[in-house]
């Protein structure tokens, strides 16, 4: 197995409506991380595409795709696991170069969700779910979400003001990303007057709909180290699927899938909770990231709050998380969200931080979640 490692990401702003057509906006994204290498478009032996296609008006995207970034005759491969789509693509990729098929292959995700109006986007959520059992009654994922939600506040004590804290955090660090959908600050009493969507789930509880691209070049080890001066290694990657029916998961406090691939990509990158230096987790919902910090490692079950309220995931914490904003402040343009994590956690490897740079990073980690718990992806990258 050949050393891979990310030598360029690229991103573009996540907005509400963009107004080119899915080939520019992977352009852009493409565009910026050609930026920070010295790749040229020959040198790219293959792409993996991460779309949920339900959400396109362009049947098989991947060569309209191809053909406008100028990558033909190339293979190009497309991944979807929802909205863990990306780290999907991510994990494709580094398995052709790591098994020896590819030298250097691009991950590019993107979603144009405004070709669909509100309620179109919604059903076809739903159909993320079980569409025999559940998604004909309506389940949203709001919805699936609550429930998790009502179970920690029965079980640990969890309260609405908790799940608060979460989107004051990430319009804290929304603020500083230019990427981002939303920049201002909230207040706990802001989210709280918010109607509610899903009780005890409000409007501010939840990601919005975005448009949006984001994109990885991952090379081997010998690339790597010609085509860039910093490359991100690719230490540990994990994944793992649920039962999409809600009636088959044993619990609901946190998510089997997410924990189980917590726990294969720390094993294979051999470290271990403590060693996460930088961390961007799947914050879909308020709820979610305080189900991510105890799937992680990072806290004891039910002591998700605590680490919070203590500010240790905060910049300056032990355990630095979503320092973007996350998908609460950038937005959740679903093929793009897992590169867009990937990407800031490689920037901050880089030491390319910004404002919210941690001191010293040598360790990240992105933990992306597809559905309603049914897809979870881990992985860990490092400086060496």
């Amino acid at each position: 197995m050949r050393r891979t490692a990310v030598i360029g990401v690229g991103q573009t702003p996540f907005v509400k409506r963009y107004p080119g057509t899915i080939k520019e906006l992977a352009f852009d994204a493409y565009r910026d991380a050609l930026l920070h290498t010295c790749l040229r478009p020959g040198d790219i032996d293959a792409a993996v595409i991460c779309s949920a296609p339900e959400y396109d008006r362009q049947r098989t995207p991947a060569g309209v795709l191809m053909e406008y970034l100028g990558l033909n005759p190339q293979p190009a491969f497309t991944v979807e696991s929802a909205c863990a789509s990306g780290s999907a693509g991510l994990r494709t990729a580094y398995g052709l170069i790591a098994g020896g098929l590819h030298d250097v292959v691009l991950v590019i995700g993107y979603q144009k969700m405004s070709d669909l109006t509100s309620a179109e986007t919604q059903e076809r959520m739903g159909r993320g779910a079980d569409i025999q059992w559940e998604a004909p009654f309506g389940a949203m994922m709001p919805g699936y979400y609550a429930m998790h939600a009502q179970r920690r506040f029965h079980e640990f004590g969890t309260t609405e003001d908790d799940l608060a804290l979460v989107r004051v955090k990430a319009s804290l660090y929304g603020g500083n990303n230019p990427h981002a959908l939303f920049r201002k600050p909230i207040s706990s009493e802001a989210v709280l007057a918010s109607k509610y969507v899903s009780t005890p789930l409000r409007m501010m509880d939840c990601c919005a709909n975005a448009d949006g691209a984001a994109c990885a070049l991952l090379a081997s080890e010998e690339k790597a180290r010609d085509l860039c001066e910093r490359p991100v290694w690719i230490l540990g990657l994990g994944m793992a699927t649920a039962s999409v029916n809600m009636s088959g998961r044993a619990g609901f406090t946190n998510l089997d899938c997410a924990r189980t691939a917590a726990r294969r990509a720390y094993d294979m990158a051999g470290v271990g909770p403590r060693d996460i230096q930088v961390a961007e987790v799947h914050d879909c919902f308020t709820i979610a990231e305080l189900m991510a910090y105890e799937d992680l490692g990072f806290a004891e079950p039910g002591q998700a709050d605590s680490l919070l309220r203590s500010g240790e995931t905060y910049h300056g914490g032990k355990v630095p998380t979503n320092l973007d904003g996350g998908l609460l402040a950038k937005g959740h343009p679903i093929g793009a969200s897992g590169l867009s994590q990937i990407r800031t956690i490689v920037l901050q490897l880089r030491g390319e931080g910004g404002s919210v740079q941690v001191e010293n990073a040598e360790v990240g980690l992105v933990h992306n979640v597809g559905g309603a718990g049914v897809y979870g992806a881990v992985t860990i990258f490092g400086t060496s």
